[in-house]
């Protein structure tokens, strides 16, 4: 399981373990917070294509879908 800060996730980097569409390498360009401090969205977009998507922060941490940096 991968650890993740909350706090450190904007602009972090992720590598597909499976790419879809030669989509393999992932930066997370938002992140919100509510008044607990609580992840309520969170947007990951492809490098090659800039193509956008709403996800889970918390999907990130499974091994077997997301290594963390660029590999």
């Amino acid at each position: 399981m991968n650890k993740i800060n909350p706090q450190k996730l904007l602009n972090s980097k992720w590598t597909a373990v499976k790419p879809v569409k030669k989509e393999k390498h992932f930066l997370v360009t938002e992140v919100e917070f509510d008044e607990e401090g609580e992840v309520i969205h969170c947007l990951i977009e492809a490098v090659i294509s800039n193509r956008s998507d709403s996800i889970d922060w918390k999907a990130l941490r499974d091994e077997s879908n997301w290594q963390q940096g660029w590999k």
